[in-house]
């Protein structure tokens, strides 16, 4: 019996923790392989901003008007999605 705990332990540690966290590792490398110029991206740091440049290790924000940060490329969490304006009934 004591043999058929471990590996099922191991088992469950591997399905519960590891290969979710190797899953969402995938698909940030994903967004940011796939990151182009005018994208609306978040950083790690939670800093909103639109890509101004793109470089192998850089990307370029642009925070708000003539106000630009550059941030490793890594440090793109997700892509935001262009949220059309909605008209103000009145």
């Amino acid at each position: 019996m004591e043999f058929v705990v471990l590996p099922l332990l191991l088992l469950m540690m591997y399905l519960l923790v590891i290969r979710p966290q190797q899953q969402r590792i995938r698909a940030q490398q994903a967004v940011v392989a796939s990151l182009e110029v005018g994208d609306e991206v978040v950083s790690s740091a939670g800093i909103f901003g639109r890509v101004a440049a793109l470089d192998e290790e850089v990307a370029t924000l642009e925070v708000a008007a003539g106000v630009e940060l550059r941030f490793a490329r890594q440090a793109i969490a997700r892509r935001v999605e262009q949220v059309p304006p909605t008209e103000v009934e009145g």
